[in-house]
């Protein structure tokens, strides 16, 4: 079992994970830092447990994709982001937090609605949806929040649509996920929402039990339920697990990216005047491993000894494999604090994690970003940052960094 202790072999004092941003839009200075030392160090986090955290490019592609380390919540050891996360996985659990074999079996069920080919299929649709959402948003005036606007509403609506939620019942589960993605929530009010989660999504799959529609959820009911691959439970962890992924991520990284352009007006105008899908693809994935919004760590516990880095990780040691400074590593990506739209990142960040347990929407991710770098900034080009700042409120406490609300102004 990982140590209580709160100093380190050398008895030097323990760092604090998280550490606080000094800039929003990038890592904690401690742990930029920690890339010119060791590598891999004890830290410790909010339950009094000191896990190791894994930095630097190699090392985390290391850890993530050693046999011997594992992603499975039931561990003791396995070191949980915050309370409410500690609370909820003791209730459900889906196929991220699984190892091999059932990780895969399940994974397999769902790939073939997020590969390269279905995501370029969405295209014209997800153009379609970023047309009529920026329509709608000059229209209404001339400021706007973004992320209530456009940057919530769009991959919320995309998803929706391949799962077969009813888009109208946002309301519902969108306060519901932003309960459980909080980091302060208290234990008890995630695990109700999660519960209430839970009952949504299940009543829907009852629905399409009955009356099968054109969507994932009728079709996994149909091929895996039916025949027994998937429990009733199962389908509703993975349902949840998707439509939490499919908006949340996306939001964020729509918002930040925008601030982050915003701030920058010679990338922006570059991308505004482009006819080039290159470097609009480049732009997304410079954001992407600049911006790192999964800022809490992928979360895993050795199951065997194994090591890292010339560091022995015992079997029953928590691990936190910080991807925030692997993106930001100056041995893989030259000038890292530096957003260069022409660098060729695409395939190389760590922004979608790696080995088995990558992002499986990734593609569709990339679509949807695409889209939304292509014309949002075409089609308001005087769009400013109608705050400071030091005024806005980021997610420092959820594990998928972002911002609360974005406004802006034309």
């Amino acid at each position: 079992m990982q140590t209580q202790d709160a100093a380190s072999a050398d008895g030097t004092e323990l760092m604090d994970f998280p550490v606080k941003r000094q800039c929003p839009f990038d890592p904690a200075r401690e742990l930029i830092d920690v890339q010119g030392g060791p590598r891999v160090q004890r830290v410790r986090i909010w339950n009094g447990t000191s896990p190791w955290l894994v930095t630097g490019f190699d090392l985390v592609r290391q850890a993530l994709s050693d046999p011997k380390i594992s992603a499975d919540t039931d561990n003791p050891a396995y070191p949980p982001v915050y309370a409410g996360y500690a609370a909820r996985r003791k209730r459900v659990k889906t196929f991220l937090n699984m190892d091999d074999p059932r990780h895969i079996e399940m994974r397999r069920y769902v790939t073939q609605d997020f590969t390269v080919r279905r995501a370029e299929a969405l295209r014209p649709k997800i153009q379609e949806i970023v047309d009529g959402l920026i329509d709608d948003m000059l229209a209404a005036g001339s400021s706007a929040d973004l992320v209530e606007a456009f940057a919530l509403p769009l991959p919320s609506r995309v998803i929706c649509e391949i799962l077969g939620v009813p888009y109208e019942d946002r309301g519902v589960f969108l306060s519901l996920s932003k309960k459980m993605s909080n980091g302060n929530t208290p234990p008890a009010e995630a695990l109700e929402a999660l519960e209430a989660m839970l009952d949504y999504l299940g009543q829907l799959v009852d629905r399409r039990a009955a009356d099968p529609s054109a969507d994932m959820t009728s079709r996994l009911v149909e091929q895996h339920v039916r025949t027994g691959d998937l429990t009733r439970d199962e389908l509703v962890g993975t349902l949840w697990m998707l439509l939490a992924g499919g908006h949340e991520t996306t939001t964020n990284m729509i918002s930040l990216g925008t601030a982050v352009l915003l701030l920058n007006p010679d990338i922006l105008r570059e991308l505004q005047t482009t006819d080039d899908r290159e470097v609009i693809a480049r732009s997304v994935e410079e954001l992407l491993r600049y911006l790192t919004i999964l800022h809490l760590g992928r979360r895993r516990v050795a199951r065997e000894d194994t090591e890292i880095g010339g560091q022995r990780i015992a079997a029953g040691e928590g691990l936190i494999i910080a991807h925030e400074t692997a993106n930001r590593d100056p041995e893989m990506f030259p000038n890292p604090d530096v957003i260069d739209i022409h660098r060729n990142a695409v395939r190389q960040h760590l922004a979608f994690g790696y080995g088995g347990h990558q992002c499986l929407g990734q593609s569709l991710a990339r679509v949807e970003l695409q889209v939304v770098n292509s014309t949002l900034y075409r089609r308001v080009p005087s769009m400013t940052l109608a705050a400071r700042v030091e005024d806005l409120r980021f997610k420092e406490a959820n594990s998928v960094y972002g911002l609360e609300e974005l406004p802006i102004a034309w």
